[in-house]
């Protein structure tokens, strides 16, 4: 049985269209990772000046995160995203890198919550995870 189940019961509205799934059902006895809020900024620091490539770049480092903790995109059930000057279109941004970063499958339980600002100057866009693993 996996440690993980995504779902999305009958009587909730499909949110397949916007990404994320409604329930994420961990399995007693799983490890549970957390991965901090992961920016658009690169190893060295820096960041695009752009809202998409903000967001490709954070999801690539979210991804480099649950790497390390020997966990994939698949293993994740729970994201948490900010977004500074949140709007239709910078949502569609997202959906699209995040369709781009995990592929098929479903996608983990997410809430958005828009922001004024962010930790840094210009930062538009932050990501943070909860993953489960087996025992």
């Amino acid at each position: 049985m996996s440690p993980l189940v995504l779902a999305n019961p009958k009587g909730l509205y499909d949110p397949t269209a916007h990404g994320y799934s409604h329930v994420a059902r961990v399995a007693p006895g799983s490890r549970l990772i957390y991965i901090a809020g992961q920016g658009g900024e690169n190893e060295s620091g820096a960041l695009q000046p752009d809202f998409r490539l903000q967001v490709r770049q954070a999801l690539s480092n979210l991804r480099t995160a649950l790497e390390s903790a020997g966990a994939g995109v698949g293993d994740v059930a729970k994201l948490t995203v900010l977004i500074v000057d949140h709007s239709e279109e910078r949502l569609k941004v997202f959906g699209s890198e995040l369709e781009r970063a995990w592929t098929a499958g479903m996608k983990p339980t997410c809430t958005l919550i828009p922001v004024p600002r962010l930790a840094l100057d210009g930062m538009l866009f932050e990501v943070e995870a909860v993953a489960v693993l087996p025992a």
